[in-house]
């Protein structure tokens, strides 16, 4: 009998490293972009990021055309505005500049154009027959790994819940992640998507998918992301930490994209889209209660994990370990501001069958380790109330 079972990893070509954002010029060169349709938000606009990229693209002779209708959570009929407008100016190529919504509505636009159908036609794992456009991918966010990632999140506005598009046909050609470009995210967004990627590190390490490759990135994701985060945002300047929490960030997305995720991330999906909150803080108020009900099933890899944040389990019981490092967690979370629970944020025990139905399909919950049922489910909700 083999050692391994077999898996495949999928990445994009990436750059790390600061200033380079500034080749997008010379990749979109290289995909015979003519006209670009730069994907971005007004948020990301104000900070200034955006007319370098046009500059660059500028210089080489290669015309843009903006698109900013995207908001947090990008909606389904934001991903159709964006396609009609890359069809009506003759576009070729797409540039996302932005955080995780701004990426997947990118490629939500892209997968929309080359297939002539809508978006919520793509839900669930490998339902794209026709690859998007080229796209080139300029993350302004350390944490949802979007541009490397095999993911695109799109919010279902008639059924008010996140949907998962899972297909290689939605990595991008190519990542330029350039940790300057997260010094204007503002502490509390800093937070939330640093906890984005802890949870990314945690459900890829503990996946029933994950396999040696992915273990290494996920290990190397925990480490950084947990030695980082607190310092990312108490001094947003701090170009060091900012680069760590990047580097964290795209291990984190290496890893998940190849081993999928888990419990936190199909109930945050539910619960993003149900009230519109922030990803990565529906994820950091969900994370402790999973770890929880996952610890039986994986009590030997949560070990490991701990072990990656410098928390010694060693000799503990299940219950033990897992009380540790779920105190652990709680308490940065609070300390970088991520504070109270679902009630204080408008979710009502009368809202949890609406979320725990959606959570029960979402394409994330078949990797984790421990099966969860429609009434685990609910156990875990209400006991993040």
């Amino acid at each position: 009998m083999p050692l391994y079972e077999m898996r495949k990893f999928v990445a994009p070509e990436f750059i790390f490293g600061v200033g380079c954002r500034r080749r997008v010029g010379y990749y979109a060169r290289n995909l015979a972009a003519r006209r670009v349709l730069v994907v971005s938000d007004p948020g990301v606009i104000a900070a200034g990021w955006l007319k370098d990229v046009q500059a660059d693209l500028a210089e080489i002779g290669i015309e843009s055309v903006v698109f900013h209708g995207v908001t947090p959570n990008p909606k389904d009929h934001e991903v159709m505005a964006g396609a009609a407008l890359y069809a009506q100016e003759r576009c070729d190529v797409i540039v996302a500049l932005g955080g995780g919504s701004v990426m997947d509505c990118a490629k939500g636009i892209g997968i929309v154009y080359s297939n002539g159908c809508h978006i919520l036609d793509f839900e669930g794992v490998d339902q794209v027959e026709v690859p998007g456009p080229p796209l080139i991918c300029i993350p302004t966010t350390a944490g949802t790994a979007a541009d490397i990632s095999q993911f695109c999140i799109i919010v279902n506005t008639p059924s008010r819940y996140k949907m998962a598009i899972i297909s290689k046909t939605v990595v991008p050609d190519v990542a330029l992640v350039d940790p300057q470009t997260t010094l204007t995210m503002d502490p509390y967004l800093t937070a939330c998507t640093g906890l984005d990627a802890l949870t990314h590190a945690i459900e890829a390490y503990v996946s029933t998918a994950s396999s040696p490759v992915v273990d290494v990135h996920a290990l190397a994701a925990v480490t950084l992301v947990w030695h980082n985060l607190e310092q990312a945002v108490a001094d947003p300047a701090c170009l060091p930490a900012r680069e760590n929490m990047a580097l964290g960030s795209l291990h984190a997305g290496l890893a998940f994209s190849n081993a999928s995720l888990g419990a936190v991330h199909a109930l945050a999906h539910s619960l993003g889209g149900f009230l519109n909150l922030p990803h990565g803080e529906c994820n950091g108020l969900l994370l402790e209660h999973v770890i929880r009900f996952n610890m039986d099933s994986a009590s030997d890899r949560y070990e490991q994990i701990g072990r990656a944040m410098d928390i010694d389990v060693q000799g503990m019981t299940e219950r033990q370990r897992a009380a540790r490092i779920v105190g652990e967690i709680g308490a940065m979370r609070s300390r970088i501001g991520i504070i109270d629970s679902l009630a204080s944020r408008g979710v009502h025990l009368t809202d949890i069958p609406e979320l725990a139905a959606h959570a029960l399909n979402d394409a994330c919950l078949v990797t984790n380790p421990r099966r969860a049922n429609l009434g685990d489910i609910k156990v875990i909700y209400g006991e993040a109330l």
